[in-house]
């Protein structure tokens, strides 16, 4: 017997025992798959899964997590400090060194420096964090604008106690031969000198209305990049901590400490090779104003 004579499809009436013909004259095609586990009479295959409501879903939480990071946001800038925050992940940065405080940045420049800075724990930050970019810019290098950044950073009397001493270290024909740079501070040609501090955060240590005590964590590139360079550009990792006054309207460097690290573990990144790393250097400006 077939499978059209088992159905009452019978070839008198029009139907072929095909097993694939149409069904009930409704012009329906019966397609029989492998899969016939939890299959109905008419051997179709399992319910699908319902992908679309699982697209929903998935949207759903993505909208409800943009709009929570946008309420903290918006809810983060109440207070200059997060006092212990005990609803903070563990290992999490305080809310204070990620949101928003309102305090616009400074609008005004010392020569090439950012100056302004408020009178709160944000702006004792700002100020530590851009003079860690001064204080280790290959322009410290240079006479004159050593001298300028001097001034602009520290305050009148520390500048004038350290101009000199500043000035030895600097201009030593021993310490600029032993990082390859002619005696007059200049790279040798064909090699550009690379002296850039990149600050990633900073953290508040103390702070007494007037005085502050700021940690600026920052990698450090400094080398020559070039062909032939005897030393290449490399990057190292500090934490300065600047002893901060408030004087005539901004913050004013006192003293500062330095020391190696946190140092995070290298990638398995290839070396630029030195054109390329040069090119950097003269079309990727160094940063204007760090936080």
């Amino acid at each position: 017997m077939s499978l059209g004579d088992d159905n009452g499809y019978r070839n008198d009436s029009g139907r072929t025992d095909d097993a694939y013909s149409t069904i009930g004259g409704t012009r329906q095609t019966r397609t029989r798959l492998p899969d016939g586990e939890g299959g109905d009479g008419y051997g179709s295959p399992r319910r699908p899964v319902r992908k679309p409501r699982s697209m929903v879903m998935m949207v759903g939480v993505v909208v409800l997590l943009v709009a929570a990071i946008a309420f903290a946001n918006m809810s983060g800038g109440g207070g200059d400090r997060d006092n212990g925050d005990p609803g903070r992940a563990a290992g999490s940065p305080n809310t204070s060194s990620t949101a928003a405080t309102g305090t616009k940045p400074v609008q005004g420049k010392n020569g090439t420096i950012a100056s302004g800075f408020a009178h709160n724990e944000q702006g004792a930050q700002s100020a530590a964090a851009n003079y860690a970019v001064a204080l280790g810019s290959a322009e410290m290098f240079d006479k004159g604008r050593r001298r300028a950044i001097i001034t602009s950073v520290y305050a009148p009397e520390v500048a004038a106690a350290r101009q000199g001493d500043l000035d030895k270290v600097y201009s030593g024909r021993d310490f600029l031969t032993s990082i390859g740079l002619e005696a007059d501070g200049t790279a040798p040609a064909g090699l550009t000198f690379v002296s850039r501090s990149n600050p990633v955060g900073t953290r508040v240590v103390k702070f007494d209305g007037d005085t502050a005590s700021v940690a600026v964590w920052y990698s450090a590139l400094f080398g020559l990049a070039g062909e032939g360079s005897k030393n290449p550009v490399a990057e190292s990792w500090f934490t300065n901590t600047f002893e901060l006054t408030w004087l005539d309207g901004d913050w004013k460097v006192t003293n500062f400490t330095q020391k190696d690290g946190p140092t995070p573990v290298g990638r398995d990144q290839a070396a630029s090779p030195a054109d390329e790393m040069a090119d950097a250097v003269e079309q990727f400006g160094g940063f204007t104003y760090a936080r």
